[in-house]
């Protein structure tokens, strides 16, 4: 058994525990920011993000092998790989091209595998590789993938479909069904998993009394008024469980009233904000004997990318602190090909902050003063 199959047969054992939710957002100085959870439920997986140069070969494997599609990097790039370095799930190249692979289980069906026509055989977990290391729009990618079959390894699995972002903020969702590729305009720029997109856009009708703040008195009948018993109740009816269809809906409303702000980096934090509402707690994933060891949420890492400012910041279950990759620093021409554990070491760590006592507190009064050092 090759490692990929190994690493493919891990997730095919537990098709129900992944769930990813990815959104968009545009700052003032027309900086666009792609973000992204990605979840898994089962184990802890090794994550890890890899440096790919300009002219580093891969070839793609098919299910009978490490025989098909033989590419070479035209754009260097930057991605972040689950168990297995080859199979990137989300990352960006250098010409501004962000791509992104979500779980898309019994909605999604590939072209079947033939053996003849192996060196245009491309494997669904390599999509995002070959995108990356090969394009700089969609509309390339497009014509290219009209050529080659694309397939998975194990159809145990489950299919998978993509968003592709351009630095402009064009974004598409791609589908395979019934193995022809279908893709999709995303001018919202939210995305989770099954069922299709096209459903999932339709389901919002379903919630268009929600709104932003607080919802008016009703008077219902004479000498009753009907009141919001807090703030935010223009929200009420948003659904909160953990659901495709109910993080679609969270995601697009929580993305579309939140505040533009001037810069990348600032946009950038504000995603990270509103994706700490998809960050799944492994208890609601399990039953208590069957809660996986060593593994404290099923958000096992959320990414958020910078287009214009070309940086991809992540942080991790077991590390919540925003860790960037600067691919302005990068020389993809000289650079060799690496790859790195998202984490060093798998523990939260913590600043401690000190107390020191001084004479006289705040306004002048006896007492503790409570800085930093």
């Amino acid at each position: 058994m090759t490692t990929a199959s190994a690493a493919l047969l891990m997730i095919a054992a537990s098709p129900d525990s992944s769930a990813c939710t990815g959104i968009s957002l545009k700052a003032q100085d027309g900086s666009r920011v792609v973000a992204r959870t990605v979840e898994w439920a089962a184990t802890p997986m090794q994550c890890g993000y890899a440096v790919v140069p300009r002219g580093h070969v891969q070839q793609s494997y098919t299910p009978s092998g490490e025989n098909g599609l033989k590419y070479k990097a035209v754009y260097g790039y930057v991605g972040i790989y689950t168990e297995y370095e080859p199979f990137v799930v989300e990352g960006v190249n250098e010409a501004g091209l962000s791509a992104g692979l979500f779980f898309f289980p019994g909605y999604g069906d590939y072209k079947a595998y033939n053996a003849k026509r192996n060196d245009l055989t491309l494997c669904d977990m390599q999509f995002v590789s070959w995108v990356l290391s090969q394009f700089s729009s969609i509309d390339q990618m497009k014509d290219a993938l009209a050529d080659l079959d694309l397939v998975t390894l194990d159809h145990r699995i489950g299919a998978v479909h993509w968003r592709i972002t351009e630095p402009g903020g064009r974004m598409v969702v791609l589908e395979v069904v019934g193995g022809v590729p279908q893709f999709y305009e995303n001018k919202l720029g939210v995305i989770t998993n099954a069922p299709g997109f096209q459903w999932h856009m339709t389901n919002l009708n379903n919630y268009v009394n929600l709104m932003p703040g607080s919802a008016p008195n009703n008077t219902i009948a004479p000498g009753i008024t009907l009141q919001p018993l807090g703030h935010g109740s223009g929200m009420l009816g948003l659904p909160g469980d953990y659901t495709s269809p109910s993080r679609f809906v969270r995601a697009t409303f929580f993305q579309t009233t939140a505040p533009v702000w001037p810069d990348g980096f600032s946009t950038v934090v504000q995603a990270f904000h509103i994706l700490n509402n998809f960050d799944i707690p492994i208890g609601s994933q399990h039953l208590q004997k069957d809660i996986p060891k060593g593994l404290p949420s099923a958000t096992q890492f959320t990414a958020a990318t910078d287009l214009k400012a070309m940086k991809l910041y992540y942080r991790t279950a077991w590390n919540s602190n925003i860790r960037c990759i600067d691919l302005m620093d990068i020389d993809f021409k000289k650079v060799k090909f690496q790859s790195h554990p998202l984490d060093d070491v798998q523990q939260q760590p913590v600043t401690m902050v000190r107390v020191r006592k001084r004479g006289f507190g705040f306004l002048g009064f006896p007492g503790l003063f409570f800085g930093c050092a």
